[in-house]
């Protein structure tokens, strides 16, 4: 695998970095690839629990290289489509989180919004220039931007296509939190292995499963899921463990998810 995009596995938890820093880290197609690749990779590796994804250098994703995306590429064929980059986050089982280090844009916004739980360091930019440049709401942002932040608050950012600071992000939601006391990547991984340390793998599927799905049923249909749900986690041995390793004041070892067939 290239040098654009870079892989660690720590205590559980898989880093992603975006590794183009002279581009702001924008995206090629073989890094949409790689990084498609890699999630799936870590859906599929018991050991890992929790995802992290951060950009090399100053920024996190300045969106999709145009130039690069315009050549004739020789494999073709193989290519993956662009909204892979985003639909592969909502994909994998296990939590994404994004620890975003600098400027956003494009591409780089929806990414970012696909993961599960956004970090943002202070002073880091986000642009939603689209309609500025002639453009629409890209890869699934329509989505993805209004469950986030509401409907209005995501009209008026996507409709008037300004930047947004770290302070105004945080205000709207658009991030869980804004690290001003640490690098965001060390704030993320903390995270990430309390999460990975502490938390029931199956746990963490199923309840990203729910969040997802249920925010298009009703409250019945949602709680009628929940229910059958509840039964079928009783029914795991993670209680069981979670329990004895209270009593043991140890960590719970649980069992990692098995590759999905």
């Amino acid at each position: 695998m290239s040098e654009t995009v870079l892989v660690a596995a720590d205590r559980g938890v898989v880093t992603v970095t975006l590794n183009r820093p002279e581009t702001l880290n924008a995206m090629t197609r073989d890094m949409t690839r790689q990084y498609v690749e890699v999630l799936r990779a870590a859906d599929a590796d018991e050991s890992a629990r929790v995802i992290v994804v951060t950009g090399a250098g100053r920024g996190f994703c300045s969106g999709a290289d145009l130039g690069a995306l315009a050549e004739v590429d020789s494999h073709a064929g193989q290519a993956t489509d662009p909204s892979a980059l985003v639909t592969a986050a909502l994909d994998v089982r296990k939590p994404v989180v994004a620890a975003v280090n600098g400027p956003v844009a494009g591409m780089g916004f929806a990414l970012m919004m696909s993961c599960d739980v956004r970090f943002l360091a202070e002073g880091a930019r986000i642009g939603t220039t689209f309609a500025r440049l002639g453009l629409v709401a890209e890869y699934g942002l329509s989505w993805l931007l209004p469950r986030s932040i509401g409907t209005g608050h995501a009209l008026e950012l996507l409709f008037s296509g300004r930047i947004l600071d770290s302070d105004e992000a945080l205000r709207l939601g658009i991030v869980e939190d804004v690290v001003t006391d640490q690098p965001v990547l060390d704030r993320a991984l903390a995270w990430a292995r309390d999460v990975a340390d502490h938390c029931s793998p199956r746990s963490l599927a199923m309840i990203k499963q729910q969040v997802y799905e249920d925010s298009t049923r009703t409250f019945g249909d949602a709680m009628s899921r929940s229910l059958a749900a509840m039964r079928v986690s009783f029914g795991w041995p993670d209680l069981r463990e979670a329990l004895a390793a209270r009593r043991e004041n140890r960590l719970p070892d649980y069992p990692g998810l098995e590759p999905e067939r």
